[in-house]
């Protein structure tokens, strides 16, 4: 399993010494949660630009952007040129089919693309947008704000989706993200998470480096 660390609670003053410091721990993606005040409570638009523009500067390690946001068109405009690995959109955030494909097919135009999906909908509503994209990212808390608890349902339903892919042979990654730590990563490996966003857990712990190993040793 890859580690993908969400920068959402750095420190903005120590911001760079601790980016130096994830990259050097071997950290797989930092994780970017932009969040507009619109669709989740929270206005991080700021504070994740000057991240991901200071990142783009000092490190090759992947941008994982991860759009909580209802312009999703303007914030892929605003982020894209800071050459990310990935944007990931909410499915919740789009009015229709044809607006989750013609969003699919924007994004494609600058990097790769995932679909997110919040705790409470139902998987089945993106399984026939998964050959289009390269990763399902399952909101394992309420998206919005950092240091909530994971909520367990979420783990059968990234079950589900494992299964789904296996079973049409499909690429697809998943990642989840919410409230993960050392005491449940095992459930959402055992699962089939192929990236876990680990955030106020790895951020907070003194050893960056003996985290991620642990992380990802269980």
């Amino acid at each position: 399993m890859e580690i993908s660390a969400s920068v959402l609670s750095v420190n903005e003053e120590e911001s760079v010494h601790t980016f130096y410091r994830l990259e050097t721990a071997h950290t797989d993606y930092f994780h970017i949660d932009v969040m507009d005040g619109k669709f989740v409570k929270n206005d991080t638009t700021e504070k994740m630009k000057i991240y991901s523009d200071n990142l783009k500067n000092i490190t090759n390690i992947p941008l994982d952007v991860h759009l909580m946001v209802e312009d999703i068109k303007k914030y892929v405009d605003i982020f894209s040129p800071n050459e990310p690995s990935i944007i990931s959109f909410h499915i919740e955030a789009a009015k229709n089919k044809e607006e989750v494909i013609a969003l699919i097919k924007y994004i494609k135009q600058y990097t790769k693309v995932g679909i997110a999906i919040n705790p409470n909908t139902s998987i089945e509503n993106i399984y026939e947008y998964l050959s289009l994209v390269h990763k399902v990212l399952v909101m394992t808390v309420e998206p919005g704000k950092g240091g909530q608890s994971l909520i367990l349902e979420t783990i059968d339903k990234i079950k589900k989706l494992k299964e789904y892919i296996v079973s049409n042979n499909l690429d697809t990654e998943i990642e989840a993200d919410g409230g993960i730590n050392i005491d449940n990563i095992k459930l959402l490996k055992d699962a089939g998470t192929d990236i876990a966003v680990v955030g106020t857990y790895l951020i907070n712990s003194k050893d960056y480096r003996f985290t991620i190993n642990k992380l990802k040793e269980i």
